[in-house]
C-alpha cells in the first residue's frame, strides 16, 4: 500500500515537532545552572541540620586547638 505524500509530510512534521519538544526538555534538564542551584540547595539543607552543623563546629574547634598547640610548641 502506497501512502499519500501529504500523509507522509504530516507524519514527518509531527516527528520534527516531537523531536524539537524533546530537545527543548533535554536542554532544560541538562542546564548547568540548574545543577549548581540543586547542589547549593542540597548543601544548605544539610548544613541546616543541627547535628551536621554542631559536628562541623566541633571538628573545626579540634583542628583550631591542634594548630594552636602546634604553633606554641
Amino acid at each position: 500500500m502506497a501512502r499519500d505524500p501529504d500523509t507522509i509530510e504530516r507524519d514527518i512534521e509531527q516527528a520534527r515537532e516531537a523531536l524539537a519538544a524533546t530537545l527543548d526538555q533535554l536542554s532544560v534538564k541538562a542546564d548547568p545552572k540548574r545543577f549548581v542551584e540543586y547542589g547549593k540547595s542540597s548543601v544548605q539543607e544539610k548544613l541546616s541540620d543541627p547535628r551536621v552543623r554542631y559536628a562541623l563546629i566541633g571538628v573545626g574547634a579540634l583542628i583550631s586547638i591542634a594548630v594552636v598547640r602546634k604553633l606554641f610548641r
